[in-house]
């Protein structure tokens, strides 16, 4: 980042209790490959900073993509003027969240950077693998894509603090749609689920070049596929399964500011009270989550968060137990409740608020082959394809692209259209056994939405496979 905004920074500074600069700058390029015409090259560059200011006991924020000292002045002094203004409103008092200035710096780990790489090879890239998801003439829609955003972010404060963060950040995505008659089935490369950090290394480390034949196999084969079958049963949940219910059904309903009803408006509260934290039973005994920003190659590892606190591994829930929540300084303060550096904002004009980064369920000691051995009567799902959750965080229901039947410890006939439903605690009560290492997949998604003004932001989250018991199972007829 410039030193030139931090001098800047530094004059604009006005007389207040607090004041702090967080400065981004992101570049986004947006490469598509689609029934083997290439998509128009989508390229972004956005930059700006965020001024915020605690005076009086109260908060203020002031965006601007004048980064002049005047610009800068001028945000200061309108950050200052609704910080005072809110003081007399605010449920917190701000005076109360001074703390050490932070110093340090984070970078992703990056083996072959994306600019070093040539655009046209990136495009034969893409159009490889989309002609390779072209196996059949049943295949009516194949699609390869690579999204990257690099980001580079300044967090300064009036007495000294100085946090300089550096992310890079890859999507690769393939998907094929086929189609009989009525019938249309869509198989994903983890429906966007493999996203990491770093550069074109990140394709090998997922194996992406290998998987389109497979994928367009799989459509193929779900044309044939029996619908799910109804019923009471154990349902064995592979990793890109495991991490949309981590995200649903324990992420969002441990962020703090959710629980103490600031989403009400707009994306429901949570049912879990203030009052769990320590004693409450979450699922059961093998059930272990993370809050874990120091996994390299995960897709929301970073040092610091935007309120510049540093960034630990925490336990979230240990042993079935909730232990933690969600929540950054401003709601630790306001609930007088132990969280996490979970302070994030989706970009330089929206203000950091309490929202999921790595959130990990911690593998077990099964291997694939002895859970499914476990199960005499039950279904593999895999890749999420559809989510529905009630307002607080509670009942909930999911489908799966691709559904396999369990039998007497054997894995036999494949099925299309599976879903299941459950109540969250219930659903992780059943937790019957945890996959091993060797089941462990580092996923995430970049998609995730909160907040008023809505903002879309990255989360990561790494799982193994899950057995659970008893299960409401349904298909899709």
């Amino acid at each position: 980042m410039d030193d030139r905004v931090a001098e800047r920074f530094r004059q604009a500074v006005p007389s207040v209790d607090f004041c702090s600069l967080r400065c981004v700058r992101e570049h986004s390029e947006y490469l598509a490959v689609r029934q083997d015409v290439l998509e128009p090259v989508a390229t972004s560059e956005d930059s700006g900073a965020m001024l915020t200011v605690y005076d009086g006991g109260g908060i203020g924020y002031s965006a601007t993509s004048d980064l002049s000292l005047s610009g800068l002045r001028r945000a200061a002094e309108q950050a200052r003027d609704w910080s005072r203004l809110s003081a007399r409103y605010s449920v917190v008092d701000f005076s109360r969240l001074i703390v050490a200035p932070s110093q340090g710096e984070y970078a992703s780990v990056e083996l072959r950077p994306w600019p070093s790489v040539p655009l046209s090879e990136k495009l034969d890239l893409l159009h490889g693998e989309c002609a390779r998801l072209k196996t059949d003439s049943r295949i009516v829609d194949w699609e390869a894509s690579l999204w990257y955003s690099g980001i580079d972010t300044l967090y300064l404060t009036a007495d000294g603090g100085r946090v300089e963060q550096r992310f890079r950040y890859l999507v690769p995505m393939l998907s094929a749609t086929a189609n009989a008659g009525a019938e249309t089935q869509t198989r994903t490369f983890g429906g966007r689920g493999y996203c990491r950090q770093g550069g074109l290394e990140v394709l090998d480390n997922v194996g992406f070049r290998a998987a389109a034949p497979r994928i367009a196999q799989e459509a193929l084969q779900l044309l044939m596929a029996p619908n799910c079958p109804s019923g009471t049963m154990d349902v064995l949940l592979a990793p890109d399964q495991v991490i949309l219910q981590v995200h649903e059904s324990i992420g969002h309903p441990l962020e703090l500011d959710r629980i103490l009803g600031d989403e009400r408006n707009y994306a429901g509260t949570s049912f879990v009270t203030p009052d769990m934290f320590g004693t409450y039973r979450y699922g059961s005994e093998l059930l272990n989550v993370t809050f874990d920003p120091t996994i390299a190659e995960q897709f929301v590892s970073y040092g610091f968060d935007d309120d510049g606190q540093p960034a630990r591994r925490e336990y979230l829930i240990r042993d079935g137990i909730l232990q933690r929540a969600l929540g950054g300084l401003t709601s630790q303060t306001r609930a007088n409740l132990p969280g996490v550096a979970n302070a994030r904002a989706s970009s330089w004009n929206r203000p950091p608020i309490d929202r999921m980064a790595n959130i990990n369920l911690e593998p077990g000691e099964a291997s694939l082959e002895e859970m499914i051995a476990a199960v005499e009567r039950g279904i593999y799902m895999q890749t999420n394809c559809s989510w529905s959750i009630d307002d607080s965080r509670n009942k909930f229901q999911f489908g799966c692209e691709r559904g396999q039947l369990i039998e007497g410890g054997r894995l036999t006939t494949l099925v299309k259209n599976p879903n299941y439903r459950g109540i969250s605690a219930t659903f992780w009560r059943s937790l019957k056994l945890v996959g091993d290492r060797n089941t462990l997949e580092i996923m995430g998604t970049p998609n995730c939405g909160k907040g008023e003004p809505n903002q879309v932001i990255r989360t990561g989250h790494a799982a193994p496979a899950c057995l659970f018991a008893n299960v409401e199972v349904f298909g899709g007829e």
